[in-house]
């Protein structure tokens, strides 16, 4: 073994780690359990799903920012909070709130971005993810509470800012330029013949 691979190695496992510690805070969630042998079986679940189902390697971009990690959880936990109150006052108030099928072009070319937005938007009551365009990075929103084009766009800024959040907190320093500097989406890059 060269001394090279040792460090290869390590670096992987690094790489790897969040989302395997994941896989154990999920199972615990699933269990609704934070427990020591909860956290056990946790871990054996994910060496087995890791191990055995081979899934391709996802790409991490080696930082996290915790400070935005922590911004982004409490402010979905707001939005969650502040989503099922809207839906709740919308099924008391007579008539229909008004629905709508809203398209996002997502500027960041990454796919634990594009997933960390889907995730949030879908589990704030109001909004669910319908499709996931991966190769134009689109998202496809049904949104209830959409009376008129102002809220369509609030809908799709809102997108655009989780999306933002899960950059700052997981993305690659590439990624947080591009936030920052306003990037146009990435099918507006690739119609123009650009980078992804």
């Amino acid at each position: 073994m060269s001394p090279a691979a040792p460090r290869t190695l390590l670096s992987r496992v690094w790489r790897q780690l969040p989302f395997f510690v994941w896989l154990v805070v999920l199972w615990m969630l699933l269990w609704g359990q934070f427990t020591v042998l909860a956290a056990v079986t946790g871990l054996v679940i994910a060496l087995f799903v890791t191990t055995v189902f081979r899934l391709p390697t996802a790409e991490l971009s080696g930082r996290v920012n915790i400070w935005f990690g922590v911004v982004f959880v409490v402010v979905f936990l707001a939005s969650l909070v502040r989503g099922a109150v809207t839906v709740a006052w919308q099924t008391l108030t007579p008539g229909q709130p008004g629905a709508a099928i809203i398209r996002v072009p997502l500027r960041i070319d990454d796919d634990l971005v594009m997933t960390h937005t889907a995730v949030a938007t879908s589990l704030i009551p109001g909004s669910l993810v319908v499709e996931a365009d991966r190769e134009n990075r689109v998202l496809y929103l049904h949104v209830i509470g959409v009376r008129s084009a102002a809220d369509v766009e609030s809908q799709r800024a809102s997108a655009l800012r989780w999306e933002a959040r899960a950059v700052r907190a997981v993305g690659s320093r590439e990624d947080v330029a591009l936030i920052r500097d306003g990037a146009p989406a990435v099918e507006d890059r690739i119609a123009q013949g650009g980078a992804r």
